[in-house]
């Protein structure tokens, strides 16, 4: 598996527009499209994403990174020869291809491949 770079990085926030005001209108991100998840925005970093979603108590995974991967098969595929417990999930039309695994640690990592 190589990356291509990270993809985005998930924030939970109790507010959402409180949030969207401090990132995009504050750190002058630009608010991206996003698809009907429930309550959130998704901004662009210069290249990469910030991904807000509103949450009181964060559900396990909810704060999370996501790794660009050109190819998220084999992406997945090279981390179970490897022993790492990977997770594929279908597309999601506008969030792309994904697969969700935890590093030794217990952070919880997206391999992200748009579409």
């Amino acid at each position: 598996m190589k990356p291509s770079g990270v993809h985005h990085v998930a924030i939970c926030v109790p507010d959402v527009e409180a949030g969207l005001a401090f990132y995009r209108d504050v750190l002058g991100m630009e608010q991206l499209p996003r698809p009907d998840l429930g309550p959130g925005h998704w901004l662009d970093a210069g290249g990469q994403q910030v991904h807000l979603m509103q949450s009181d108590q964060p559900a396990p995974g909810a704060n999370h990174f996501a790794i660009r991967v050109d190819d998220v098969d084999a992406a997945v595929d090279d981390l179970r020869a490897l022993g790492v417990e990977v997770h594929r999930s279908g597309l999601i039309p506008g969030a792309g291809h994904q697969a969700f695994l935890h590093d030794p640690f217990g952070n919880f990592l997206e391999l992200n491949q748009p579409e």
